[in-house]
């Protein structure tokens, strides 16, 4: 009970067995019904729920390296966590840097001197995007990192559709990165 994650692991592990009779132990540790299952692979797919969404929507393969605990377990808040610090991660590989958050973005992406670009930066249109993508990052950090990392996971709910999207946008920030060059 006093490692979350141990608990949680084991959790999983539990609920897979307990697929098979069409009961699983919730979150708050109460036996609720499921959909019963009566194959491995159909209790292997029920336990990968979350994953096996992202796949479908070919999100980048770090989203998935970053959580691969969390998505076995469908643990939707930490696994929105840990996809936003895979963002920040990539950024100070690429950049060299060790800060965070927006002194983090604010540095590696200035317009005036960036350390990454994800375009040429020459026209109006490209520095706009760039300025753009640069608050997109603001934001998502702000929205979901920062949240994930003072709220209480009981405080600050999160449902799949939505650490969906949010993992997706993650995917984004992934592949512009991917491409972005650095200059200095």
């Amino acid at each position: 009970m006093n490692d979350k994650e141990k608990f949680e692991f084991r959790r999983a592990e539990l609920n897979l067995r307990l697929s098979f009779v069409g009961i699983e132990i919730s979150e708050s540790g109460r036996l609720v019904k499921t959909q019963r299952v009566e194959t491995i692979a159909e209790a292997e797919k029920k336990a990968s729920h979350l994953k096996n969404l992202l796949v479908t929507r070919n999100v980048h393969p770090d989203v998935l390296k970053f959580c691969k605990a969390e998505l076995l377990q469908d643990n939707y808040f930490h696994a929105v966590f840990e996809t936003t610090k895979s963002v920040a991660d990539k950024i100070r590989d690429l950049s060299g840097l060790t800060s965070d958050g927006n002194e983090l973005i604010d540095y590696v992406f200035s317009v005036t001197n960036p350390i990454l670009l994800i375009n040429n930066l020459i026209t109006e249109t490209e520095k706009s995007e760039h300025k753009g993508f640069a608050n997109l990052l603001r934001g998502f950090f702000g929205m979901f990192r920062n949240t994930t990392a003072h709220a209480p996971k009981i405080k600050w709910s999160i449902n799949e559709d939505d650490a969906l999207d949010i993992m997706t946008l993650a995917s984004f920030f992934h592949r512009k990165l991917d491409l972005s060059q650095r200059i200095r």
